[in-house]
């Protein structure tokens, strides 16, 4: 069976801004994924309850999957005790990981090496590697065998600078996603603002914002197939 490891933040906040995990980008692929038939395993740098952005449960953002989600006991379940990222051999049998975005993942991802080890051992042995909207920040201190960037070079996306600009949060944000993905040589593409945007360079799949929540996975899926 193929086993797909989706990684959520585990921080609550941003410089105070509290924040967490944007649920669209766990609860579509979740689906998507265990409709699939893949054995899915939620995780994050920490383990146990994963915080979710109150911003991402209301209006359009909380959609059919995200309320199906709030409601899927085995779901829940992983959501409130997900895998610490240590406790998980990325040397074998884990086909992919898909990193979930939400501002949360601005204070650990860029810093966790654990998700750094597991990023680079999937991706040298060449399985999928996926990340949409700030889930990307967890690929900005990776780095290839020879030591260059993992993104250089590299046909990438997520959440760009005018996005950022227009949640208001550009002056809380270690650094800006885009700017960052430019200075470590990837081939950054954006669509319009808060538009579905996918890009997928080999094993390396990237989605630009909540948006591409569903067309990311479904390249991921297009990949494990």
């Amino acid at each position: 069976m193929t086993k797909i490891v989706i990684v959520s933040t585990s921080a609550t906040e941003l410089k105070g801004h509290p924040t967490g995990l944007w649920i669209e980008e766990l609860a579509v692929p979740y689906y998507q994924f265990t409709d699939a038939g893949y054995e899915v395993v939620i995780a994050s740098p920490a383990g146990g309850p994963i915080p979710i952005d109150k911003s991402s449960m209301s209006g359009e953002f909380f959609n059919d999957a995200c309320k199906k989600f709030m409601h899927d006991a085995d779901a829940i379940g992983q959501l409130g005790h997900s895998t610490k990222l240590e406790s998980i051999d990325f040397s074998s049998g884990i086909d992919g990981i898909f990193l979930c975005g939400g501002h949360g993942t601005c204070t650990d991802f860029h810093v966790s090496d654990d998700l750094k080890s597991a990023i680079e051992t999937l991706y040298s042995a060449d399985k999928v590697v996926a990340a949409v909207c700030h889930g990307p920040m967890g690929l900005t201190h990776c780095t290839n065998p020879d030591g260059t960037p993992l993104v250089k070079d590299k046909v990438v996306t997520g959440f760009k600078d005018t996005e950022e600009i227009m949640v208001q949060l550009e002056n809380i944000v270690p650094f800006m996603l885009e700017t960052k993905l430019k200075e470590l040589g990837a081939k950054y593409e954006s669509a319009d603002d808060f538009t579905p945007n996918v890009c997928v360079d080999g094993k390396l799949v990237t989605g630009q914002n909540p948006q591409s929540s569903d067309k990311i996975a479904a390249a991921v899926i297009a990949l494990l197939s």
